[in-house]
């Protein structure tokens, strides 16, 4: 059973994290390992929603967000959570393509000012 488990040392290196993150999902329910005396362990179901979490992560979702997913699996079953997932989903891909044109915009103001600064000393107007 030990192989399917990882210990704590193990989880932080397998996702890139820092002890200190992993034991903040831990403490705000994110994730429950088993404890053996000091030592945790964490299953594949562990490891599995670790992986989403991450992912949650890298697409922008709050921890809130995360949690409330997770939490209508264990509540609802697949289909709720694939239905709940469609929406944050179609939220979050909004929301980035906002930030995706602000983004935009800013590379364009900067590139402006970089070519007029250029021009500038250039044409030995400073």
């Amino acid at each position: 059973m030990t192989e399917t488990r990882l210990a704590f040392k193990q989880m932080c290196e397998k996702f890139d994290v820092t002890p200190r993150t992993l034991r903040y999902y831990e403490y705000i329910e994110l994730l429950c390992p088993e404890k053996e005396g000091r030592n945790r362990f964490y299953t594949p179901r562990e490891v599995a929603r670790m992986t989403l979490i991450m992912r949650g992560r890298r697409f922008g979702f709050s921890l809130e967000e995360i949690r409330q997913w997770l939490e209508i699996y264990e509540q609802s079953g697949t289909e709720t959570q694939l239905l709940a997932w469609l929406n944050m989903a179609d939220r979050q891909l909004v929301a980035l393509r906002e930030q995706a044109a602000e983004l935009d915009r800013t590379i364009s103001d900067l590139h402006k000012l970089r070519e007029d600064a250029a021009r500038l000393l250039k044409n030995g107007e400073t």
